[in-house]
């Protein structure tokens, strides 16, 4: 268990901490990150959606819906109440709100992945899951975030009306990170079989977005300061701990097997993702709870999610 811990979460410690030393001292610009969030957000991770989503068996995807619905269902749950917070408690902007609702509500799946798809411990099913939680909060939380940064951030403390967030909704979904995993889910649905050479060029391409997304992470988060105070706890502890028992309550009620309970709450037990700051990063709205609050994750991710990976063995 130690080995599979050490494997996982290492490597993303050391894409973070590469990109946060290379922007702190000046290898890379955190200031005009704009090249690397197209490299990142508009090539790389379409393109790993989309080879992920391929290569998962039509049936094995259709066994996966009831898992498809409690995963949407915990993201959107942790995602609403951590927007809410942060508008009514914080007293943040929509935009930064939205991004710190992202941040704490979409867990890393670059985590996911390889946590999950080790199959002497999880099995071999689990990589499904794993793969369907990226593709979920790419289509859930992911544009209404894009949708909500779009809408006119003039109204800091006031609000936004549900009809400018429809307005904003399709031109955050012409964007490459939300259609790209609709368009695969579709081709997968018709049957469609990709040729090797378009699969192979999709995973080539793919293979460069954990490790570029990873990056520019810290790049980004390097222009910001870490600071420990109540609010970053709270959205640290709602991460690691409010979410895996909210993942463990859903999946409960919808009478899911101990093996489809054991997956959704280990992908709910991750560490907090970097969509939001790369998506605020854009468009200059990258609070400093958030960044703080994807650091301290990472720092007590360790224990919490050790104690999580022990509970979920219990129901294998």
């Amino acid at each position: 268990m130690l080995i599979l811990l050490l494997n996982a979460l290492v490597p993303i410690f050391a894409g973070l901490l590469l990109g946060y030393v290379a922007g702190r001292r000046g290898l890379i610009d955190n200031k005009d990150v704009r090249s690397l969030i197209a490299l990142a957000m508009n090539i790389a991770v379409p393109c790993a959606l989309v080879s992920i989503i391929i290569e998962t068996p039509r049936a094995l995807l259709e066994n996966q819906a009831t898992t498809a619905i409690a995963i949407a269902l915990v993201f959107i749950g942790l995602y609403a109440a951590c927007y809410f917070w942060a508008r009514q408690s914080l007293h943040m902007s929509i935009a930064d709100s939205s991004v710190l609702a992202l941040t704490i509500g979409f867990p890393n799946a670059a985590v996911a992945l390889p946590l999950l798809s080790d199959g002497m411990i999880f099995g071999a099913h689990a990589a499904a899951p794993a793969a369907l939680s990226l593709a979920i909060g790419s289509i859930t939380v992911s544009p209404v975030t894009l949708a909500l940064l779009e809408a006119p951030r003039n109204s800091n403390g006031g609000a936004i009306s549900f009809r400018t967030l429809l307005r904003s909704l399709p031109r955050a979904a012409v964007r490459p990170v939300v259609w790209a995993p609709l368009l695969a889910l579709a081709c997968v649905a018709l049957n469609l079989n990709f040729p090797s050479y378009l699969r192979g060029t999709l995973l080539m391409l793919g293979n460069a977005a954990a490790g570029s997304a990873l990056i520019l992470t810290g790049v980004v988060v390097s222009a910001q300061r870490f600071r420990l105070e109540g609010s970053v706890l709270v959205a640290s502890l709602a991460k690691l701990l409010l979410q895996p028992v909210l993942a463990l309550g859903v999946t409960m009620l919808l009478h899911l097997s101990q093996h489809q309970i054991r997956d959704v709450m280990v992908i709910s037990a991750i560490p907090c993702g970097f969509f939001g700051l790369v998506f605020g990063s854009s468009f200059k709205a990258t609070p400093e709870v958030a960044s703080s609050s994807l650091i301290a994750s990472y720092a007590l991710g360790w224990i919490t999610l050790s104690m999580w990976l022990v509970v979920s063995a219990r129901l294998s």
